[in-house]
């Protein structure tokens, strides 16, 4: 199976979305039970079984060359380690609404530091998308909407945006990678990687996990681990085959939005009006600053 038809693909599209955005509600219930550190392996683990079982139906399993060993460290220890772990230290002080909004300021990122890196330059429409991404940031972050004089709340937000830090710098490296294999084929290399790290810092920082398991714990696990990473990881390199690059990066700034709904409906979580407006401002300037990188991208293909 190497591409989809457009409405396969769409449909693909939106699991997509709704599995990343529900995701964010059931990993802010897993780190009530278990540490973050082995939330994060306990979930890898997972979904390593589950790619090898997806990756090796469709034939995608390879062994890397040596070429593409930096690009899969990179996206197993910015995105699958050091993202996966601060979101889910961050989600222990902060609801699961509010940091989806912050994690997904990703591409705000890339936008300021690819220019400052040499990497892109820097667009009317994306510095315009950076600057109300900021606002929302800061909308976000104000003292109505977040309690100051709480020192965990405070360690949780900054914990999630630096995870969207990390995303972004992993995001800036792999637009420059040369690949030799496809992504899809170097996923399970990246998921392994990841898991054993994972699985090494869990150990050397909080030991055996102790754990009471009940059937509701295992059914997050399985959906954190299945659903919210091995099958959104597999449809999402899917998806990237039969839909525009542009599309899907627009299209992806919904999760945010899942998110909210997702931790309102599971979790109980208010929607406030600074919530709602720093969202809308945020996935507004994501999609100028995407429109922006498009088009960029688009000049530099036709100067060849």
């Amino acid at each position: 199976m190497n591409s989809l038809s457009s409405r396969a693909a769409v449909g693909l599209f939106l699991i997509v979305v709704l599995a990343w955005g529900v995701n964010w509600s059931v990993t802010k219930q897993l780190v009530q039970f278990v540490s973050p550190l082995w939330t994060a392996a306990i979930r890898s683990w997972i979904a390593l079984v589950g790619l090898i079982t997806i990756l090796g139906l469709s034939k995608n399993l390879v062994i890397p060359e040596r070429r593409d060993i930096p690009v899969i460290l990179s996206v197993a220890l910015l995105h699958m380690t050091l993202f996966s772990t601060l979101v889910a230290a961050g989600l222990r002080f902060l609801p699961a609404s509010k940091g989806v909004v912050l994690g997904y300021t990703t591409p705000l990122w890339v936008a300021l530091a690819a220019p400052m890196l040499g990497k892109e330059a820097l667009t009317a429409p994306k510095l315009a998308g950076a600057l109300l991404g900021l606002i929302g940031l800061a909308v976000i972050l104000n003292p109505s909407s977040i309690d100051w004089t709480n020192a965990g709340v405070l360690l949780g937000a900054g914990m999630v945006i630096l995870a969207a830090i990390s995303w972004a710098a992993n995001i800036i490296y792999i637009r420059a990678h040369r690949w030799i294999a496809s992504p899809l084929q170097l996923l399970l290399w990246q998921v392994l990687v990841a898991t054993a790290v994972l699985s090494t810092l869990a150990m050397i920082i909080d030991g055996l996990p102790h754990v009471e398991w009940s059937w509701r714990l295992v059914s997050l696990f399985l959906y954190s681990g299945l659903i919210g990473t091995a099958l959104a990881y597999w449809a999402m390199s899917m998806v990237n085959k039969s839909i525009s690059a542009l599309t899907t990066s627009l299209g992806t700034t919904a999760t945010p939005l899942v998110g909210i709904a997702s931790a309102a409906i599971l979790l109980s979580e208010p929607i406030d009006t600074s919530l709602a407006i720093a969202a809308g401002l945020i996935v507004t300037g994501i999609g100028l600053a995407t429109l922006g990188d498009r088009l960029l991208r688009g000049q530099a293909t036709a100067r060849g």
